[in-house]
């Protein structure tokens, strides 16, 4: 069980330029740029210190997933089922490659220089682009593949069905660990611990896991889970947890859910830390910097409640400033807020997409 701390005050908040016109489904740093995925079938690239669009390209259906793989190449896929580089400066395209069924994850491993995919196909693949069939090995899965996370040597993959798989890169062919999730309902995210010990699994009932890859008794009794992004009302409101992002120094780790939240924890002293103020729509996506200070935090409606239309204002956002002070030995944090609400030319605007609502807000917390 996880204690609760306060509310996170103050926030310097400011727009970013040319957020996607649908649904976000990915978040990834490099430096000061940052990778986003929509389901409007782009992926773009953001300048953040100058707030601005830097490059985009497309996918001819929506795209699920994009990584880096260097400064200058992405890799993304998505609904039409398709694998595709991307080069930042030449603004040259190549397929990759292809699924079956869409391409859920991707993952870029940098020590071993892969591209890891996992797909609705039921089947995750490898693949290296140094090679001329860059396509180095397929793998079956349990069921399909949901999310997707790895460490050094590792890859941890969760599936429909609560399956979760953790493979050694260095033997593919046959999983170290099979394991059945421990929550009941839905796996919505897998990620990592930056010490590469373990991983954090979260659900669609409001609940999230803390597991560990070494099986020793003694480490086992270790893993809890806890109870997150619920309202508290007359019967309580259960949120699925979409998006788990860790701090890549201190260890300590963001959840967002489907009630519009943004959660830091810490999970070696079981509480949490602060709660972000309430986003428009539900956080679809949640993403470190390479050294912790900036979070980004992306809010799209994910259909939680199904098909439905949407009124909102067009508002523009004044910056301000709040601090935010974590509890126990999490060092303190001063952030900074961008976000930006996607609601076309002004006034009042009505939305009904499919696929998710057309109101999307990109956030960034500078740390």
């Amino acid at each position: 069980k996880m204690e609760s701390g306060g509310s996170a005050s103050a926030t310097h908040e400011f727009e970013v330029h040319s957020p996607p016109t649908d649904g976000i489904s990915a978040l990834q740093w490099n430096q000061h740029h940052l990778l986003v995925s929509s389901w409007d079938s782009t992926v773009r690239l953001y300048d953040v210190q100058a707030n601005a669009l830097k490059s985009s390209y497309n996918h001819k259906a929506s795209v699920l997933d994009c990584a880096f793989i260097d400064s200058t190449h992405v890799v993304s896929g998505g609904m039409d089922r398709s694998m595709k580089t991307y080069d930042l400066t030449s603004k040259n395209e190549q397929a990759l490659g292809a699924h079956d069924k869409a391409v859920r994850c991707i993952n870029y491993n940098p020590e071993l220089g892969t591209i890891i995919s996992g797909s609705w196909d039921t089947t995750c693949k490898i693949w290296d682009t140094r090679v001329a069939d860059s396509c180095t090995g397929t793998y079956p899965m349990p069921d399909k593949v949901y999310t997707m996370s790895t460490t050094v040597n590792k890859l941890v993959v969760g599936t429909c069905g609560r399956h979760v798989w953790i493979f050694d890169f260095r033997r593919m062919d046959t999983p170290l660990q099979k394991r059945v999730s421990n929550l009941k309902f839905q796996t919505r995210c897998i990620r990592s611990f930056p010490d590469n010990t373990g991983y954090a699994l979260s659900s669609t009932e409001g609940r999230v896991s803390i597991e560990y890859f070494d099986s020793a008794p003694e480490i086992q009794a270790k893993r809890y889970a806890f109870k997150c992004h619920r309202t508290a009302s007359n019967p309580p409101v259960v949120w699925p947890v979409n998006a788990i992002a860790f701090h890549p120094i201190y260890g300590t780790f963001a959840t967002g859910g489907c009630d519009g939240f943004v959660n830091l924890w810490d999970a070696q002293n079981k509480k949490r830390l602060c709660q972000f103020h309430k986003y428009p729509t539900s956080i679809a996506a949640l993403s470190f910097n390479e050294d912790g200070s900036l979070l980004a935090i992306a809010s799209s409606y994910t259909y939680e409640e199904g098909e439905k239309e949407y009124y909102a204002e067009h508002t523009t956002h004044t910056p301000h400033t709040r601090t935010h002070t974590p509890t126990n030995h999490t060092k303190a944090h001063s952030r900074q807020h961008i976000y930006k609400g996607a609601f076309g030319s002004g006034g009042k605007t009505k939305a009904k997409t499919v696929g998710t609502m057309n109101s999307t807000w990109l956030s960034v917390e500078f740390g």
